[in-house]
């Protein structure tokens, strides 16, 4: 069975600068829960790593955050998709957390935890932080222009070897298409 990582916010969901603190706000972009279906039914485990810190900054609680992960399930389900586990940071950037991206305690941690090694797995994000977090332990970045990805595309840092996708869509895909 094949592994995919996804980010969160800007990836699966719209993404908000003042951060996503209810389920109410918690709204799919247009085709990323069937994209997680068409993962789901090719065979691979959808895992989902995402920073949350609004937790940190006190903007919302962890059970708040719970519920809106059960809403993110439910809806993916609904289409016949599945998440393996959701693995979140809840810290601040100045908080100094292995698993906060861009490090990647958090993909590390699934690492142990699946027993696997991530190397060349694909990992989609929508910032710099996603695809440096995924670049530390071998994964194989991709950045989508939805959410920050715009934003990122015109970062200095960014690798040019990075695949660029317009949406979750158009990257599960080319994926699915041509196994990335």
């Amino acid at each position: 069975m094949s592994l995919i990582i996804l980010d969160r916010d800007g990836v699966i969901n719209n993404d908000s600068d003042d951060f996503i603190k209810t389920p109410a706000e918690w709204e799919p972009i247009e085709g990323s829960l069937e994209a997680i279906a068409k993962l789901t039914y090719a065979g691979y485990r959808v895992v989902v790593i995402t920073n949350q810190s609004g937790i940190a900054r006190g903007l919302l609680d962890v059970d708040t955050l719970s519920r809106i992960h059960s809403k993110m399930r439910r809806m993916i389900s609904q289409v016949g998709g599945k998440l393996e586990a959701i693995l979140y940071c809840p810290h601040g950037p100045d908080d100094g957390c292995s698993c906060r991206k861009p490090l990647g305690g958090a993909f590390k941690e699934l690492e142990h935890r699946l027993r696997i090694d991530l190397k060349d797995v694909p990992a989609i994000g929508d910032s710099l932080r996603d695809l440096q977090a995924a670049q530390s332990v071998g994964a194989k970045p991709i950045l989508v222009k939805t959410g920050k990805g715009q934003r990122t595309l015109a970062d200095p840092n960014l690798l040019d070897s990075v695949p660029v996708y317009a949406d979750l869509a158009a990257a599960v895909d080319a994926l699915l298409e041509t196994k990335l």
